[in-house]
């Protein structure tokens, strides 16, 4: 059962982290702003360090179950407030978040085969605050060895 999960595990991580290399490139090559670019290629450092996670977790190796749950980590949080913001997913995701708006209330979105990152400084006019419940339990499962 272990193995499955993991193989499930490095699957989405392989998927999510290729499709946002590929979807980053046409952005990253066509000249633009300098801002941009550094948060492009901050973006495909995090995607190619998912891939290189999920294919070592692939082989089952020691390292590849340290680097999945570092890749896990960094899939956790979902932070949109007007200050900052910051949210990566590979693969799937499953998000569980607050609005922090009156009145505040819960809610949960989700989509699997996709990919997203988002960081930046100032954010959505409607901030809100959560997790991603995929990559807290596939945390859990890298932990459970």
């Amino acid at each position: 059962m272990r193995l499955i999960l993991f193989r499930l595990i490095a699957i989405l991580e392989v998927a999510g982290g290729f499709y946002g290399m590929a979807t980053l490139l046409p952005r990253l090559l066509a000249i633009g702003p300098l801002r941009t670019a550094a948060i492009g290629l901050i973006a495909f450092a995090l995607y190619a360090f998912v891939l290189v996670a999920g294919v070592l977790l692939m082989e089952n190796s020691e390292r590849g179950i340290r680097l999945s749950s570092i890749a896990q980590l960094l899939q956790l949080p979902l932070i949109a407030t007007s200050i900052f913001s910051y949210a990566l997913h590979c693969g799937a995701f499953i998000n569980l978040f607050i609005t922090l708006h009156v009145p505040v209330h819960p809610d949960l979105t989700w989509r699997f085969g996709s990919q997203g990152f988002m960081l930046a400084f100032g954010g959505p006019g409607v901030s809100h605050l959560g997790i991603n419940l995929l990559a807290l339990l596939s945390w859990l499962v890298l932990k459970l060895r």
